[in-house]
C-alpha cells in the first residue's frame, strides 16, 4: 500500500478494522497498518468520477513539501484511489487529529464538529471546551486562511458545513476540514453530484451550481455564525458577534462585508477582504485584498494525472 506517491491501491491489499463513520455517499472504516489511515467506500462507485478523483491526488503530489505538509494537517485529502477489478471503488485519507475528538460519558469518541461553536453549550458536551472571545475570533481567522488558501489553488470547496469542519483549541486554535472529495478544481466535474447541506445553501444561485461565488456565501454563513455563536445567522439578517469577540473597528469592517455577502451572485466578499476585515483594516466593496500566496505547484507531476482524466488548474 503506497499513499506517498498517490499510486492506486488495490482493495484486496486493505486489512479493514472498525466503521467509523457513515454518510450518504458512503461509508468510512479504519485501515490497519502504519499511518493512521481511513477508507472512504462509495455505495455507488459506478457514479463516481474517477478523474476527478485522480485529479485532487494529484494535486496534492504536485504541491511543494511545505505545502502538502499543511493540505495533510488541515484538511482529510484524498491521498490515493482505491481500486477492485479495474473500478476505483473510494480512496485512503488520514485520520482527522486526536486532538479534534472527545469522549462521551459511554466512551464513545467524537468529532469536535463546527456544530460546538454554533450553539450555547449543553451538559452532554462539557468535554469540549468552550472558547474565549479571543480563541473565538482565532479560530474565525484560521478558518478565512484555510479557505483563502484552498481557492489560491484554483480549488471550489462546495460542501461547507456544521458538520464538515472540525476545530480544536489545543495546543493553538485550528481547524480541519472534512468531505475533500467534494471539492473540485475550478471548471471541472465533481467525483460525485453534490448535494448542499440544508441551511448552508447559497439563496440566490442556480439549483446545483457550485462555484468560487457560492463558496463565498457560504464562507460568510461560516464566518458570521462562528462570530455570532448563532447556528442559523445569514446575511440579510441582523449579525451580533459573542461580546468581546471584536473590537469596535473590527466588527464595523465584519458588518459591512456581512451585508455585502447578502448581495447579487458575483458581488460577495472574497476570502481576502474577510481576512482584511478581521485584522481590523478597511474593506472596500467589490476590491479584493491582496490574495494569498498561491501554494507551489510541480505541474509536471500534477499533468501526469492525464493518463487518467483530462484536468487544469485555473485561477
Amino acid at each position: 500500500m503506497s499513499v506517498h506517491d498517490g499510486a492506486d491501491v488495490p482493495y484486496a491489499s486493505l486489512k479493514l478494522l472498525a466503521k467509523a463513520g457513515d454518510g450518504g455517499q458512503g461509508e468510512v472504516h479504519a485501515v490497519g497498518g502504519p499511518g493512521g489511515l481511513l477508507y472512504k467506500s462509495y455505495r455507488e462507485p459506478h457514479k463516481l468520477n474517477g478523474a476527478a478523483l485522480a485529479a485532487l491526488v494529484s494535486l496534492r503530489q504536485a504541491l511543494a513539501a511545505a505545502d502538502r505538509d499543511r493540505l495533510d494537517r488541515e484538511t482529510a485529502w484524498p491521498l490515493c484511489r482505491v481500486t477492485d477489478g479495474g473500478r476505483v471503488t473510494g480512496f485512503l485519507m488520514h485520520r482527522a487529529p486526536d486532538v479534534m475528538t472527545w469522549q462521551t460519558s459511554r466512551g464513545s469518541s467524537k468529532l469536535v464538529e463546527l456544530t460546538y461553536l454554533l450553539h450555547p453549550p449543553k451538559a452532554a458536551w462539557q468535554p469540549v471546551r468552550q472558547p474565549s472571545p479571543a480563541e473565538r475570533y482565532t479560530l474565525a481567522v484560521v478558518l478565512v486562511e484555510l479557505f483563502q488558501w484552498l481557492h489560491a489553488m484554483g480549488l471550489v470547496i462546495g460542501d461547507v458545513s456544521h458538520a464538515n469542519v472540525l476545530w480544536t483549541l489545543r495546543p493553538a486554535p485550528a481547524a480541519y476540514l472534512l468531505d475533500c472529495d467534494g471539492i473540485r478544481l475550478v471548471g471541472q466535474r465533481p467525483v460525485l453530484d453534490q448535494a448542499d447541506t440544508p441551511d448552508w445553501h447559497d439563496p440566490l444561485a442556480p439549483p446545483g451550481t457550485v462555484s468560487v461565488d457560492s463558496d463565498r456565501y457560504k464562507a460568510a454563513l461560516m464566518i458570521g455564525r462562528v462570530l455570532a455563536q448563532d447556528a442559523y445567522a445569514s446575511p440579510g439578517k441582523s449579525l451580533k458577534p459573542v461580546p468581546g469577540v471584536l473590537d469596535d473597528r473590527r466588527e464595523a469592517a465584519v458588518l459591512r462585508l456581512w451585508e455585502q455577502a447578502a448581495g447579487a451572485c458575483g458581488t460577495r466578499p472574497d476570502l481576502g477582504q474577510w481576512r482584511t476585515a478581521l485584522a481590523g483594516r478597511d474593506t472596500i466593496k467589490l476590491i479584493a485584498a491582496r490574495p494569498a500566496p498561491r501554494p507551489a505547484i510541480d505541474r509536471s507531476k500534477f499533468d501526469g494525472a492525464k493518463e487518467r482524466g483530462t484536468i487544469s488548474l485555473r485561477d
